[in-house]
């Protein structure tokens, strides 16, 4: 029984010190005066009864009632019943004590008066104050005190507040109790059957009305994972009712932080206290609650949850989120289901709002059951008696859920609630509730219900009930009878204030009945103790990742196998599967087989094994430790214990070594809560032993195991001992409460010393602090090598939670000694183990630990001495000639970075890495060799390696996650990056110190970042010491390297001159020149040829130390590659007389040969015939880097030229361009250098041919043929048809027969080539017309009626404010170009796109993800664009000007596409070496300083300007591959070594840099004998004399072809030279390297008589073999058998390249015999030609309309057939199908070798109809051709039996010849296609494909 009310206080207003109206509330009585001794009297109530404040209204409020909670210091909560009424207040009483108070502070200030109104009134509180929760009731009660005293009954107040105080009630059991007051008033109490189960009423319905589910979930989330809430509304019973209502729902977990429904505002600070909190506050303080940013708030009244940014509140696992999200719905909305239903049943029943809040409560107790199912199998019991200790395994129990890496339950598991939950909940002999019988009986139900919704509702139904029944007992209630005020009563006018109470008469009452109490007998309650239901244990869960693999059984079978085979001496059988069980171990099925297998082996007593079953024990054992988690949820590390303190070996008499030795290199080992969890366990284990002894003595072997059974006896046994502990003597307790004790005793003893085995190292010597990394270490597991253990590994500190903390002096004993004492403290302490038993634990812990050491030193140097395990030879790398070695192997392992191939791994392949092996560092690469660790795989020889030059960069890295079981833990690892795309991560083998390491770094660093270029690779090669200077002899003829120094100091001294005067020179006779004037004086011959007396004149006479008669110097600069290539295009040309033709319009200008004007310059440039030399060097002022315009190329058609050259100054010429202010500015206004410039460019145009016929004819970009002409006015010539966009025919008319589109597979989006809208609309005159699809331009947006003689493509930011000016001839272009900087940052991000440094979860993914953020596609797409853009003016008579940034880099790439794409002569390899030579190396792009070549440009970074270059050519390539004479082989060649420094072609910013080392003119024979090759071009040119590497076979080019490519996104493609690499070899482009070594080939010995044939097949693995090598092409391996068969005869094997041409001759005039020109060709034609079908270099398609209407399809060999062809299917025809070419060769008539013959009806490409042939079967040729008809001679095509793959019976498709047999179709499948058949029946159809089938088998 316990008092209804503890208190009864009257609360009045206090006025505040100023009157202002706010006061202070006073206790005015309070009942009874003293307070009860089990209750004291609660402090503060006077704040909680206007928790707004005490404030004076000037109009009279109804009465308010609310309850507040206030929680004692012992978490009692005391419940405080407000009744707050308002009363008119005496204003004179209140003025006084305000006069009164300022008196007494003597403010010198005027006070302001209170306000007067009409009149105040003022709030008093009737408070009632208890320990029960019973609202109505309390609200009863006070309506009943004031209805007594407002209406005047008659009653005595006294006695009712007296009658109040001293009623009891009984607290649970589920009675009914009727109480009256005294005043006629009757109430019904009814008391909850069992009162753990809250009381919520409607409050958890209220809350989710006013919230919503998905608020309210959150909340309920928040509050649990111990999140700060607070709630506001205006409400105080609301704030009350949503607080209870959100403890309600965490039910069976109680809330044990602040927890205040109601905060007054005087107490607002607590809300920023650091703890969680449950608090309401008033909607009024919602301002001052906005600063709290770890709070989330819920605004009851506007039903909004606002959680901070900072906090993140972990949700219910998924499925449980969704399906309590369901259940709520049904529950809330059960109109939801049938909303959309067609006929709605006619009514749903609702719940009523009490109904519908306990089912409510239902979903969340359900809820509770899914996620604590099974709790108590994870229960731990370690004493029983005298009070049951118990302690929950939350590793083992998340685990058994699968929940590990859940964000939600272990927070939960983590959290006070939870802790309390097992201490109320724990013990296994108690009362029980509904929780309980739901957790233990009701879990088969719920998972069998889970996919029903009706059988949940129904469930969700009968909880309910139970709930609603718990609360409401008797629900047919007697009606309360209580007296309720009249209405209006407050608002009576003269209401006399409440009156004065008489202590003495209450006091009486109250003592009457305590005095009545005491002699009443004590109320005996029922026990209702008994045994609490484990429920079923928990089921077996799936893998973490939630899928049970498929595999898991044989792997389970491979783990027993291993174990067995070991166990068996089996060794090499072992060794075998070992691998395989070594990845196994990834499984947690596998790690639990493991442990099982091998504790099976020590109950067999073979726990003592040989050297190698010891090491491979171990090795499985880390292995299986290395996957496990610290916290080691399975119990892995658990089951291992026992077996690394069994398994060991003998190293000498009287000396074992343990496996534990081994195995310390795991976090689990110094995870305290493991060990915890371990020890009560294993003290649970030997309790419940103690308690079995006396019945059952064969328990007691199972002692030491865990099982779910011995699990379920354990609370069995706890249960009956607590049932018995009453009855039992206490000589029998304290017996029982002593065994337990010294049961928990031992077992902390046992523990010390399993914890100073695994803690202390085997080298206890190395006096080290421990780490809290440590990871499995496989070599640990060798003879050689002693694991350090967690104890001896380095570390900085150690964070208590893990075991250690800081000390300076102390050594590893004192650590572990520490570690074991504070274990032990914590669970004695725990356990109740007795004061004097754990001070001797504290004594004996040092011994312990010291007695091991002693043990381990004899161990440790006994191991010593055993003899190394064999590691493997290292393997040396082949080094170039001239190549040195720095820095000899260093013992390392290769690991896998993020690229998947080379790792096997998901995408299949052997596991080449990690491999071992060695690095090596040479005066040219960095080279790792070695073999793969896997030993599958062992026999492979991996290499990867690239220049030293091409790094880019190198740093140190940690481990990301445990490293393969092979590799040593906590070796240094680097990673280096390079250029080349290629990455080595490597890990240093323990045996490298870490000085080697660093000098490593250091020579690498060094020889990466050399002082001066003279230092790199390409200049040092062969020169070990560099040669002693010579004494200098006079020279009589000076020799190159003179004229080069003497050059280079003449232009020393001229550079950087100040031009001083600007008027007209004359130039002085010549004995009278000295060097005080201008250097350059003007030349009024207009100098074009090269000759004695014109050096003479303009070198400067000053500085000359060339004699006259000296041509060499300008001989030389005459044979550069821009000379002969300005001879090629006519632009200028070179005679020793002075006679030239004065009508050229471009002369040859030395006035740089000086590099005087422009350092980055070649020496001979292209200017106009007009324009003087004196000009130019004026001129140059305005360009940047004195870049000024120059031309570099010429169309031969249209004339047109290209210029190039730097960006323009500020001030420079754009100027020219503004217009100016007056309308005709006069000469004095215009600078004259501005005038000069603007001669220089009409010069330029004037050097064109004039068209004069603007209107119409080829003159203007008017003659294009619209791109939508009518079809119908196709002629002949009209070709080209883009078969991917049928609507708009890109079509060429009559008058641009030269040029052609992109590629039938390049279809893509529509894009503009307008490269902006103004651009575009000024090029299209103004008409803005839509582009084509395909990215290709527009021909019809180039129409307008004026064009411009000259474009300037410029920088859109330098232009900006130009305006066009229509007087003039040119037009400025401005467009927007990315900088160098962004090519950087470009190319970084595409290195770790291709080359990933760590493996992602979806690398396709994150490679196409981190492919687009790169940005380097859109770049490319930039360069064509422009590009083509040039092409069509060029081609279109316009000359352009390309005059971007400082001329060396975007302007590089683009005049050089620009003459690519319009010369078919730069598309051969002389030609390309010579674009290179001309416009990257003579034209100054910066090759060291983009690329970093020296030390001085490592701040830089690497710009890959020119590997972008030859990326744009790349896809060129792709698109025309027919265009080209060089493969794609020969620009990754390029790419390479563009960067690799190992020729020094590409070295130095400019050709004056190249003149000053001597570089220029030594390139032709120096020195004889072997040399190392200086050139890449003298490099390739050697090369493909020996072989066709750089030779595209499918080259036949058209004359004069311009190429305009597409260059949308969805056309371009990532060059495979990023992603491709050959781990056999190493990078393929050091051809003498990878030649090396030859390809092993399978010598098969002396055949044995029964032995079959050995199989030449074998296997190609993409990322390892090299396979251009591995499988050659048919033609290259035709040739080279050719070379092999010419040998065997004995003669010199030809050149491949005249084998080549002797055949495309033969087969042209054979063409021009057998096909007449052009009507067809014979099938050895067909076959040859040298596209091998491809015709269409795009790989589009031809089609000729000829007259009759009819398609002929053929084949031709070269461009200048005018036959057209289509290949069969459209995509690139067969390579290797070529293997009657050389057939042919020596066979030139077409033999008849027919094998099978007959009629086939074929199926023919691109939507072609069924057409019979006559098909020969050819066994010799090996192929299938067909022809017309029987008498037919030229062959209509052929199928290369070669390429057959498989030959299937077909279907019949549409158009398919009717009346035949299904059975007669049947289909031949190629590489290429598939070839669809049909015969006339079936008989012959099976004839075929058995003639087909020989055939390919006789092959």
């Amino acid at each position: 029984m316990a008092r209804l009310a503890d208190y009864f206080v009257v609360v009045a207003f206090s006025p505040g010190k100023r009157g202002n109206g706010d006061g202070q509330g006073q206790i005015l009585q309070r009942f009874p005066e003293k307070d009860w001794e089990d209750n004291p009297f609660p402090q503060g109530i006077e704040l909680f009864c206007q928790p707004s404040g005490w404030q004076l209204f000037r109009e009279r409020n109804p009465p308010t009632f609310f309850i507040a909670v206030l929680t004692d210091i012992n978490s009692e909560r005391h419940y405080c019943a407000c009744f707050t009424f308002w009363e008119a207040i005496d204003r004179s009483q209140l003025q006084n004590r305000l006069r009164k108070d300022e008196e007494e502070e003597e403010e010198e200030e005027e006070v302001a008066a209170p306000v007067q109104p009409a009149q105040l009134f003022a709030p008093k509180s009737l408070v009632l104050v208890s320990r029960l929760d019973h609202a109505e009731v309390f609200r009863n009660c006070l309506g009943l005190v004031y209805t007594i005293y407002v209406d005047g009954l008659s009653t005595s107040l006294e006695t009712v507040i007296g009658n109040l105080l001293t009623c009891t009630i009984p607290i649970m059991g589920g009675s009914q109790r009727t109480i009256s007051l005294g005043a006629g008033d009757r109430q019904v109490i009814q008391t909850p059957i069992n009162d753990s189960l809250p009381i919520s009423n409607c409050s958890v319905a209220l809350l989710f009305r006013q919230l919503g589910i998905t608020n309210v979930l959150c909340l309920f989330c928040a509050a649990l994972t111990e999140h700060k809430i607070l709630f506001l509304s205006s409400s105080y019973q609301r704030l009350t009712d949503a607080c209870r209502a959100l403890l309600a729902l965490m039910f069976p977990l109680k809330y044990s932080f602040t927890y205040v429904p109601i905060l007054p505002a005087q107490l607002l600070e607590v809300l920023s206290t650091p703890t969680p909190f449950i608090i309401g506050v008033s909607s009024a303080f919602q301002s001052e609650t906005q600063e709290l940013l770890d709070v989330i708030i819920a605004d009851l009244d506007g039903g909004t949850v606002t959680v901070p940014e900072c906090i993140h509140i972990s949700l219910l696992p998924e499925p449980l989120l969704h399906r309590t999200r369901e259940a709520l719905s049904m529950v809330l909305d059960p109109g939801l289901e049938i909303a959309d239903l067609a006929f709605p049943p006619s009514t749903i029943s609702a719940s009523s709002l009490k109904m519908q809040d306990k089912e409510i409560r239902a979903v969340f107790l359900r809820l509770f059951a899914h996620l604590l199912q099974g709790y108590r199998w994870c229960l731990h019991i370690i004493r029983i008696h005298p009070e049951p200790v118990i302690r929950f395994h939350k590793a083992a129990f998340l685990g058994q859920r699968g929940l590990v890496e859940d964000d939600f339950l272990p927070k939960v598991l983590e959290g006070m609630a939870f802790a309390g939950f097992v201490t109320e909940r724990g013990p296994p002999y108690r009362e029980t509730d509904v929780f309980d019988e739901l957790v233990a009986n009701e879990a088969q139900r719920m998972q069998a219900d889970e996919g029903s919704k009706v059988r949940v509702l129904q469930h969700i139904k009968e909880l309910a009930e139970q709930l609603y029944k718990n609360e409401n007992p008797y629900p047919a209630v007697t009606m309360h009878k209580v007296q309720r005020p009249t209405e209006g009563s407050h608002l009576r006018l003269h209401q006399r204030p409440f009156p004065r109470l008489d202590e003495g008469t209450i006091q009486w009452i109250v003592d009457q009945a305590t005095a009545k109490l005491q002699t009443a007998p004590p109320v005996v309650r029922a026990e209702r103790k008994c045994m609490v239901p484990s429920g079923p244990p928990l089921g077996t869960l799936m893998e973490r990742n939630g899928l049970v693999l498929a595999n898991s059984a044989r792997r389970l079978e491979v783990v027993r196998n291993c174990i067995s085979y070991v166990f068996e001496s089996k060794m090499l059988e072992a060794k075998r599967l070992l691998p395989a069980v070594l990845r196994a171990m990834k499984s947690r099925l596998a790690r639990q087989c493991l442990t099982q297998e091998l504790n099976l082996h020590v109950q067999q007593n073979r726990a003592v094994l040989d050297h190698l079953q010891f090491d491979f024990v171990v090795r499985m054992m880390n292995c299986c430790l290395q996957d496990c988690s610290a916290a080691d949820e399975h119990g892995v590390a658990a089951a291992l214990l026992p077996l690394v303190t069994a398994f060991c070996r003998k190293l000498s008499p009287g000396i074992t070594q343990f496996a534990y030795s081994c195995v310390q290199e795991h976090l689990v080992w110094t995870n305290l809560q493991f060990w915890e969890a371990m020890f009560y366990g294993d003290v649970q284990n030997h309790i419940r032993a103690l308690y079995l002894e006396g019945t059952e003595e064969n328990h007691l072997a199972q002692a030491g195991e865990e099982g779910s059974q011995e699990d379920g006896s354990i609370l069995e046994i706890a249960a009956l001992q607590c049932r018995l502990w009453p009855t039992m003597s206490p000589e029998k307790q304290r017996e029982l409460i002593q065994k337990e004790e010294s049961t928990v005793f031992s077992q902390a003893i046992h523990y010390a010393n399993r914890m100073s085995y695994l803690l202390l190292p085997l080298d206890t010597s190395k006096n080290r602090l421990p780490r809290s990394s440590g990871l499995g270490d496989a070599e640990s597991v060798s003879n050689s090598f002693i694991t350090n253990s967690i104890a001896g590994s380095v570390a900085d500190s150690y964070d208590t939670e893990s075991g250690f903390e800081d000390a300076e002096t102390s050594d590893v004993a004192n650590y572990v000694v520490r570690f074991i004492n504070r274990f032990v403290d914590k669970v004695c302490t725990e356990s109740g183990v007795t004061n004097e038993h754990l001070k001797g634990l504290h004594v004996m812990i040092p011994d312990i630990v010291q007695m091991h050491i002693e043990t381990l030193d004899a161990v440790h140097r006994e191991s010593k001495r055993l003899p190394p395990i064999q590691k493997p030879k290292l393997l040396r790398p082949s080094l170039l000639m001239g190549e040195e070695s720095v820095m000899d192997g260093l013992r390392v392992f290769l690991m896998p970075d993020g690229r998947e191939e080379g790792a096997g791994g998901s995408v299949g392949g052997p596991p080449l890495l990690p491999a071992e092996g060695a690095v090596f560092l040479t005066t040219y690469r960095i080279v790792f060799k070695g073999t793969p660790v896997d030993p599958l795989v062992g026999e492979q020889v991996v290499v990867r390696s690239f220049p030293v030059a091409s790094l880019t960069k190198e740093e140190k890295i940690t481990a990301q996650a445990p490293v393969d079981q092979f590799i040593p833990e906590g070796c240094a690892q680097l990673q280096l990056r390079s250029c080349t795309f290629q990455l080595l991560r490597i890990a240093f083998d323990e045996e490298v110190a870490s000085e080697s390491v660093e000098i490593f770094r250091k020579h690498l660093q060094k020889l990466r970042y050399p002082q001066h270029i003279a230092d790199t690779f390409a200049f040092t090669v062969g020169q070990s010491i560099k040669p002693a200077l010579q004494p200098k002899a006079k020279e009589k003829n000076p020799s190159l390297r003179t004229i080069s120094k003497n050059l280079v100091k003449n232009a020393k001294r001229t550079i950087g001159r100040q031009y001083i005067t600007r008027k007209k020179y004359t130039p002085p006779p010549w004995e009278h020149r000295g060097g005080s004037q201008q250097p350059f004086p003007e030349d009024n011959e207009d100098e074009i040829s090269v000759s004695e007396e014109v050096d003479r004149s303009t070198l400067t006479p000053a500085t000359l130390t060339i004699r006259p008669s000296d041509k060499m110097t300008m001989s030389n600069l005459v044979e550069r590659a821009c000379c002969r290539d300005y001879q090629r295009l006519g632009l200028g040309t070179l005679s020793n007389s002075l006679t030239r033709s004065k009508n050229e319009p471009f002369r040859i200008s030395t006035v740089n040969r000086m590099y005087a004007i422009c350092r980055s310059y070649p020496g001979l440039l292209i200017v106009p015939q007009t324009i003087q030399d004196n000009t130019i060097q004026r001129i140059s002022r305005c360009y940047r880097q004195n870049r000024f315009p120059v031309v570099c190329w010429r169309n031969s058609r249209t004339k047109a030229a290209l210029l190039r050259s730097g960006g323009l100054h500020g001030k420079g010429v754009a100027g020219l361009f503004k217009s100016p202010n007056t309308p005709a500015p006069g000469p004095s206004q215009a600078d004259s250098t501005s005038l000069e410039q603007e001669k220089y460019l009409q010069a330029v145009i004037n050097s064109m041919p004039h068209y004069v016929d603007v209107g119409g004819g080829r003159n203007t970009l008017s003659g294009f043929t619209s791109a939508h002409m009518s079809s119908s006015a196709l002629g002949h010539r009209a070709r080209v048809i883009t078969l991917s966009s049928p609507k708009s025919l890109a079509v060429k008319g009559r008058l641009s027969p030269r040029g052609k589109w992109g590629s039938i597979r390049a279809s893509g989006r529509t894009s503009s080539y307008a490269l902006n809208m103004e651009v575009g609309s000024r090029l299209a005159g103004k008409e803005l017309l839509g582009a084509p699809p395909n990215g290709s331009p527009s021909e019809a947006s180039f129409l307008r009626q004026h064009r411009a003689s000259l474009y300037i493509i410029g920088d859109k930011s330098q232009l900006r404010g130009v305006k066009p000016d229509p007087l003039q001839h040119w037009e400025v272009v401005p467009i927007e170009v990315f900088e160098a900087r962004q090519v950087k940052t470009s190319f970084k991000k595409l290195m770790k796109a291709c080359v990933p440094g760590n493996p992602s979860a979806e690398p396709s993914v994150a490679y196409l993800r981190s492919l687009e953020e790169s940005e380097w596609l859109t770049q490319i797409h930039k360069i064509l664009q422009i590009s083509v853009l040039v092409v069509e003016l060029l081609d279109t008579g316009s000359s352009v000007l390309v005059s971007l940034e400082d001329g060396w880099d975007i302007t590089t790439q683009v005049v050089s596409l620009v003459q690519l794409l319009s010369d078919p002569y730069y598309r051969t390899l002389e030609g390309f070496r010579l674009l290179v030579e001309k416009e990257w190396l003579s034209f100054g792009h910066r090759f060291s300083h983009r690329g970093a070549q020296t030390l001085a440009g490592q701040g830089g970074g690497f710009t890959p300007i020119f590997l972008q270059f030859l990326d744009c050519v790349h896809q060129i390539h792709l698109q025309f591959p027919m265009e080209f004479e060089f493969s794609q082989y020969y620009l990754k060649f390029l790419s390479y070594h563009s960067v690799s420094n190992r020729f020094r072609t590409f070295l130095l910013d400019c050709d004056y840099e190249r003149l000053e080392l001597g570089l220029l003119y030594e390139e032709k024979g120096e020195g004889k004998g072997p040399q190392p090759f200086r050139s890449v071009w003298e490099y390739v040119e050697r090369l493909n004399k020996k072989t066709p590497a750089f030779f595209n076979y499918m080259y036949a080019p058209e004359d004069s072809e311009v190429l305009r490519p597409y260059s949308n996104l969805s056309n371009l493609k990532v060059w495979d030279y990023y992603t491709q690499e050959t781990l056999s070899e190493g990078p393929s482009y050091d051809w003498e390297l990878a030649q090396g070594r030859p390809e092993p080939v399978e010598d098969p010995g002396p055949p044995d008589a029964g032995a079959p044939a050995p199989s030449r097949r074998r296997i190609v693995w993409p990322c390892y073999d090299n396979r251009r090598r591995v499988e050659p092409d048919a033609i290259s391996r035709l040739l080279e058998e050719l070379q092999n068969l010419e040998m065997e005869l004995g003669q010199v094997p030809g050149r491949w390249k005249e084998t080549w041409d002797k055949l495309k001759a033969f087969q042209r005039a054979e063409a021009q015999e057998d096909g007449g020109g052009g009507k067809g060709v014979s099938s050895a034609l067909l076959m040859a030609s040298s596209g091998l079908s491809h015709q269409r270099r795009s790989l589009g398609a031809y089609l000729q309309e000829s007259g009759v209407g009819s398609s002929a399809i053929n084949l031709s060999l070269d461009g200048d057939a005018s036959s057209t062809s289509t290949p069969s299917s459209g995509k690139p025809g067969g390579r290797r199908s070529n293997t009657s070419t050389l057939y042919s060769q020596f066979q030139p008539a077409e033999s008849e070798n027919r094998s099978y013959e007959g009629i086939l009806y074929k199926k023919g490409a691109f939507m072609k109809p069924w057409k019979p042939r006559w098909f020969v079967l050819d066994k010799t040729k090996h192929q299938l051709r067909y022809y017309d008809s029987r008498l037919d001679t030229e062959c209509k095509g052929v199928i290369d039996l070669a390429e057959v793959e498989s030959i299937t019976p077909g279907t019949p498709t549409m158009g398919a010849p009717k009346m035949v047999d299904e059975k007669a179709f049947f289909d031949v499948k190629t590489t290429k296609r598939v070839y669809n058949f049909c015969a006339q029946d079936v008989l012959l159809a099976q004839q075929w494909i058995d003639r087909i089938q020989g055939c390919l088998s006789d092959a």
